[in-house]
């Protein structure tokens, strides 16, 4: 029991040696326990250096000899201590492994993950989708019946496999680009209805959120639901000041398995665009983590409730007596409970009867459905994402009530307007312009054959923009094609913008079957993109310039002044500051830092390895010389100089000290 005490206390004491000494020598700080096991290291080996070196005791020299010795033998047992800490960074880098207090969360959660991983992988490969997931087979590549197997398995597999399996596919279902156009065709037919949860646990659930039981906080409350579907539930009530609303409660418990489904999705779509060749071209990774945030946006009915009060402000909202969102009652309302004003109606899907027998112009509901869309795309920059008929609801006085936005898109000031110059160039049916403002929308490549994208836009807009044309599925798809064809990415918000247009065409046509769709946006675009371009508008966007441009135009005739005179007495010259930015500089001197340590350490192995091969010299020892005492010193600077070099290769500057 001495003997471990003591030998405790000597790698204690050690290590107040070693610690500061070695996180000194390599430059940069690593966790208590690789220091301790350094430590341990070096003073293990300490011993049988010091006997490698000088022999039994006792030490037959000078003093000075045996001084240098005994340095020289600590220095080399430091060293064994560097190079484990450099070969532990190179192994396991820093922070790749979980602290000792979270190991046991995540070892639950890694478990966990596990077995629904195992359970969703059973799932493919019973529908046969195995030889995709090992990048055997190709989606898009198979005949017309191939394809429509592989829709239907799919299909099953992700209505089979839960709630956030069956929101990709909805999502894949609009996204033509992405999926063949008959899978996408069968993606929509996947239904988000489910078994309701019972009462009592929704009830926790308002209790927990609101602070109250709902028989406090409502006059009347309905506890069967109107509507469930797998992320939550819609409850009819009454407010005690009168009012008729509708509670949208959060499912309990689907937060957590949430979470958990959209780690295995992501770590599919690594897995998928690491090992396939279809999963790297069709950026899959994008994909999954554009799919994740979005999903959990609508798990955190915050958003949902921003995105009401943003719709509802908007132009194109403010400015329409015949569309009505939702008032949202805030106190009422939480992250995982909204509450909002109840709008009686029919579901568009299902209205063409009713507005036939109101005598209700279908032509002017749909173009207001329409018209508020492109209002919202390309004036607002805020838009309902999913605008597919069961999110409509004609109300008993004519008007459109707009549901569900937990889903919206958003465009940036520069995208709306190359937006509208798209709408503009296709009223004008101009292709070159269209095509200018379709590279604004889009990524892209380095290289682009633009004559030959002009020609591809200029049959698009002759094949499906003439008069009288029907807009359909089969538009999207082919302005996908050129887009893909051309190597050109698809902006998630322009891709939302795209779905958008293409379920409302849908919704519209259960409606008004007739409805001119291209007709429509050239109206649209004639009536508010060309006020751009009115004498009033033009005037405010002059003055607005030009109050920007004032300041710099009154400076400018000095400084060109004084240009001209510097050129005509031979003086003008030109200052550039090379690294004139901070991160640069950093940069820069880092990388001079290693190269100076490596060139010191390759000149101190090569004095080290000239000195340890010349003969002669005087003698420290019988064995040793001072020219090779000189060498094995030399020897360790390099080694030192090395591994300093190669931990700060070995270690990523996100790394954390473990």
């Amino acid at each position: 029991m001495g003997i471990v005490v003591a030998g405790l206390f000597s790698l204690a004491i050690f290590m107040g040696i070693f610690v500061p000494v070695s996180q000194r020598l390599l430059g940069v700080r690593f966790g208590l326990v690789r220091l301790a096991l350094g430590a341990a290291l070096t003073l293990s080996v300490f011993s049988p250096i010091a006997n490698a070196l000088v022999g039994r005791l006792p030490f037959e020299g000078s003093d000075a000899a045996a001084v240098a010795f005994l340095a020289l033998t600590a220095i080399c047992s430091m060293l064994a201590g560097l190079v484990f800490l450099v070969l532990a960074e190179a192994l396991v880098p820093t922070g790749s492994l979980p602290r000792a207090r979270d190991l046991r969360r995540d070892l639950t959660g890694r478990i966990a993950r596990t077995r629904r991983y195992l359970q969703i992988l059973r799932i493919a490969i019973k529908h046969g989708l195995g030889p995709y997931l090992r990048g055997r087979r190709r989606p898009g590549r198979e005949n017309a019946a191939g394809q429509a197997e592989l829709a239907q398995s799919l299909r099953l597999a992700l209505d089979e496999a839960g709630v956030t399996f069956v929101k990709l596919g909805q999502v894949l279902s609009t996204r033509s680009d992405v999926v063949p156009a008959s899978v996408a065709t069968e993606l929509s037919r996947l239904q988000d209805q489910v078994s309701p949860a019972p009462w009592p646990q929704i009830e926790q659930v308002l209790t927990e959120e609101l602070g109250s039981p709902p028989q406090e906080l409502y006059a009347d409350f309905d506890s069967e639901p109107l509507a469930a579907a797998s992320v939550a539930q819609v409850y009819t009530a009454r407010l005690p000041s009168g009012p008729r609303v509708v509670v949208k409660v959060q499912r309990p418990g689907i937060a957590s398995i949430v979470d958990q489904d959209l780690d295995i999705v992501r770590r599919l779509a690594r897995l998928l665009e690491k090992n396939t060749d279809w999963g790297r071209s069709m950026g899959v990774r994008a994909l999954a983590d554009g799919f994740a945030d979005a999903m959990r946006e609508e798990l955190d009915f915050t958003v949902e409730a921003g995105n009401m009060t943003t719709v509802a402000a908007g132009q194109s909202i403010a400015s329409s007596n015949d569309l009505v969102v939702p008032k949202l009652y805030p106190d009422r309302s939480t992250g995982r409970v909204l509450t909002m004003q109840r709008l009686d109606g029919i579901g568009l899907g299902s209205a063409a009867q009713a507005i036939a027998e109101r005598g209700l112009d279908a032509a002017r509901l749909g173009r207001t459905l329409f018209e508020c869309l492109l209002g919202q795309v390309a004036i607002d920059g805020v838009f309902h994402a999913d605008p597919h008929p069961g999110n409509f609801l004609l109300l008993a006085d004519g008007r459109i009530g707009m549901l569900d936005l937990g889903s919206v898109g958003r465009l940036d000031p520069a995208t709306r307007e190359a937006l509208q110059r798209f709408l503009l160039a296709i009223d004008h049916g101009d292709p070159v312009a269209a095509t200018d403002a379709l590279l604004e929308i889009v990524y892209r490549p380095d290289v682009i054959d633009e004559r030959a994208l002009e020609r591809a836009v200029g049959q698009f807009m002759t094949k499906h923009l003439a008069a009288g044309v029907a807009l359909g599925p089969a538009m999207f798809n082919d302005l996908f094609k050129i887009i893909t064809s051309h190597d050109l990415g698809v902006p998630p918000e322009v891709a939302a913008v795209f779905r958008a247009l293409a379920t409302i065409e849908g919704t519209i046509s259960r409606i008004s079957p007739g409805f001119d769709l291209v007709a429509a946006s050239r109206q649209f675009a004639a009536a508010h993109v060309t006020d751009r371009l009115t004498p009033d508008s033009l005037r405010r966007t002059a003055t607005e310039e030009l109050a920007t441009l004032l300041p710099m135009l009154r400076r400018l005739p000095r400084r060109i002044d004084r240009i001209a005179a510097a050129a005509e007495s031979g003086r003008l010259g030109l200052n550039v500051r090379l690294f004139a930015d901070e991160r640069d500089r950093r940069h820069f001197t880092g990388l001079l830092h290693q190269a100076l340590l490596v060139i010191l350490g390759a000149t101190a192995g090569l004095m080290a390895v000239l000195l340890l091969g010349t003969p002669g010299g005087p003698k420290v020892t019988e064995s040793i010389s001072l020219f090779q005492l000189f060498g094995y010193n030399l020897l360790v600077i390099c080694a030192v100089l090395v591994l300093r070099v190669l931990v700060l290769i070995f270690r990523l500057p996100d790394n954390r000290s473990a």
